[in-house]
This record gives C-alpha cells, structure tokens and sequence, in this order.
C-alpha cells in the first residue's frame, strides 16, 4: 500500500500536508516474508536522518542471508560481513544506499 500526500483526501487548510510535498509517502505499508513493515516521510520537514535505529531482519536460511545482505550492500556501506557467530550461521550490519542500517540474521 502506498499513498502520496498529493492523494491526501483532506486537502483543506487544516490538512497536515506540507507545501510542496506531494511526491513523498504519507503512509506506506508493505509485508516481508510474514512481518509487516510500514514507513511515511513524516511532515517531511529538516532533512532526513536515520541515526539511533537498525532494522533487522531475520530469514530462514544462509542463501537467503546472502541475497538479503548483497541487495541491501549494492550501494551502501557493509559495517560487519556476513559471518557465522555464536548465535547464528549468517550474521551482518551494513548501511544501505538511504543510510538505513540493517542487520542481517539467520534465525536459529
């Protein structure tokens, strides 16, 4: 599911749509193997900065570690390469090409 603030169905001057943003995401939902991840560009005001969080994100087997991880990296900055640790086979931390970090699990 995806709306655009231009698709805003209160368009009165009470609306919380902020000039000039009619292109970025009011709200977003989209669904990932069985979880459910939501997003919105917020009132879009300052500039963007995704500090002080990490998603993360559990598949079910190594392969499935790999192709995450690579997609996630093309573009971006991998912090901790995919490698076994005391808790899983696959483990990884990177920053994609948005500045979101992420990690990267095989859930045990």
């Amino acid at each position: 599911m995806l709306m655009r603030f231009k698709e805003c169905p209160e368009r009165d001057e009470h609306a919380m749509v902020p000039p000039d943003s009619g292109e970025k995401v009011m709200h977003a939902s989209l669904r990932i193997g069985t979880a459910t991840v939501m997003a919105s560009d917020g009132r879009c005001q300052g500039r963007p900065s995704f500090q002080g969080f990490s998603l993360s994100l559990t598949v079910s087997d190594d392969a499935a570690a790999e192709r995450l991880f690579a997609a996630l990296a093309d573009g971006g900055k991998v912090q901790t390469p995919l490698t076994r640790t005391f808790f899983s086979s696959r483990f990884g931390i990177l920053v994609d090409r948005f500045g979101v970090a992420c990690m990267v699990v095989v859930a045990s």
